[in-house]
C-alpha cells in the first residue's frame, strides 16, 4: 500500500467523522482541515526559513561594502565573504534548507488531491464534483451556475490573497537596499516580474480538479498569513532626510553699557561724589589712635638724630 492510499484512507475516515457537521461537504472540509494541519506541522520549518532570510538581510550592508572594496579582486572578495559568514554564524543558503524540506510534502499533497485515491474525488462541494474542473462547471451551468459559483468564490479569495502578496512584493522591491547597484544583471527585471507570479495561482485553480483547487487556495492563504506574521517587524528602509543648514550657535549676550552723565557738570559732580565716597571709606577703615590731636590729622613722630 502506497503513501497515497494511506492518506486517502485517512481522509475518508476523517470525512466520515465530521459528516454530521458538514453533511455532503464533509470531504471538502476534510481536505481543508487536513491541509491546515499539515501546514501547522510544517510551521517550525517556515520559522527557520524566515530566520535565514532575516540573517541574510542583516548581512546585506556588509556584503555590499565588501563588493565595493574588492571590486577588482574576485578571490579576495570570495575569501572575505566566506569569513563574514563564518564570523556571523550564517551561510549564503540560510533558510533554503527548511524551504526545500517542505517541497516533498507539498508534492505528495498536491498529487493526492489532483489524482484522488479511492472515492475521494467522487464527492461534491455544493453540488460541484471534487474531481471536476472549472471548464466542466462552465459546461454544466455557466460561470454563474450552481457549480460556477463555487469557482467564483475560490477565484475571489485567491485574487484577494494574490493582490495582498503583490502589494507586499512591490513595496519590498521598491524599498532602497544597501546593496543597490551591486545586483547581478537581469535581477531588476526579475524583481519586477516576481510580484505578478502571485496571480498565476488563478490559472492553477482554473485547470486542476476542485479537490486540488481547495488545497491550493488553503495552502496559499496560509502562506500569505504566515509570511505576514513572521515578517511583521520588517519595514522598508526609510529614505534619508534632506540635509539642513546648521543652526547658528547661540551667542552670549554682551553686558549692556552703563550710560554715564552726558554733560560736563554732571560728570564733575559724579566724580566728586565718588571721591568723597572713597575718602569716607578709607577713613572708616583706619584704626583709632588716642594720640591724634585732631580728627583727620596724623600724629607727630619724632625721629632721634
Amino acid at each position: 500500500m502506497s503513501v497515497f492510499d494511506l492518506l486517502g484512507a485517512a481522509l475518508e475516515r476523517g470525512a466520515q467523522a465530521i459528516e454530521p457537521l458538514f453533511g455532503t461537504a464533509a470531504t471538502a472540509a476534510a481536505i481543508i482541515l487536513f491541509t491546515l494541519g499539515v501546514r501547522a506541522a510544517l510551521h517550525p520549518l517556515a520559522r527557520a526559513a524566515a530566520r535565514g532570510e532575516k540573517a541574510r538581510a542583516a548581512l546585506a550592508p556588509q556584503l555590499a561594502a565588501l563588493q565595493r572594496k574588492h571590486r577588482g579582486d574576485r578571490e579576495r572578495l570570495q575569501q572575505a565573504t566566506t569569513d563574514l559568514y563564518a564570523d556571523s554564524g550564517s551561510s549564503p543558503l540560510a533558510g533554503c534548507l527548511p524551504t526545500l524540506l517542505q517541497l516533498p510534502v507539498f508534492f505528495v499533497m498536491y498529487h493526492l488531491f489532483s489524482t484522488g485515491n479511492g472515492t475521494l474525488l467522487d464527492h461534491t462541494l455544493l453540488g460541484a464534483p471534487l474531481g471536476g474542473s472549472w471548464r466542466q462547471a462552465l459546461a454544466d451551468g455557466g460561470p454563474f451556475g450552481p457549480h460556477g459559483l463555487v469557482y467564483l468564490a475560490l477565484f475571489a479569495l485567491i485574487a484577494a490573497v494574490a493582490t495582498w502578496n503583490y502589494r507586499r512584493a512591490r513595496a519590498a522591491a521598491a524599498a532602497p537596499t544597501p546593496a543597490a547597484g551591486t545586483a547581478a544583471p537581469g535581477l531588476g527585471a526579475l524583481n519586477k516580474l516576481m510580484p505578478l507570479l502571485s496571480f498565476g495561482t488563478l490559472i492553477t485553480v482554473a485547470v486542476v480538479p476542485l479537490a486540488a483547487a481547495l488545497y491550493v487556495v488553503t495552502s496559499t492563504t496560509w502562506t500569505a498569513c504566515e509570511r505576514a506574521l513572521l515578517h511583521r517587524d520588517r519595514r522598508p528602509a526609510a529614505a534619508p532626510e534632506p540635509a539642513t543648514a546648521p543652526e547658528p550657535a547661540a551667542q552670549t549676550p554682551r553686558p549692556a553699557r552703563r550710560s554715564g552723565p552726558k554733560t560736563r557738570a554732571a560728570r564733575q559732580q559724579a566724580a566728586r561724589a565718588r571721591a568723597n565716597a572713597a575718602a569716607r571709606t578709607g577713613a572708616s577703615d583706619r584704626p583709632a589712635d588716642p594720640d591724634h590731636r585732631a580728627a583727620g590729622t596724623d600724629p607727630i613722630v619724632i625721629t632721634p638724630q
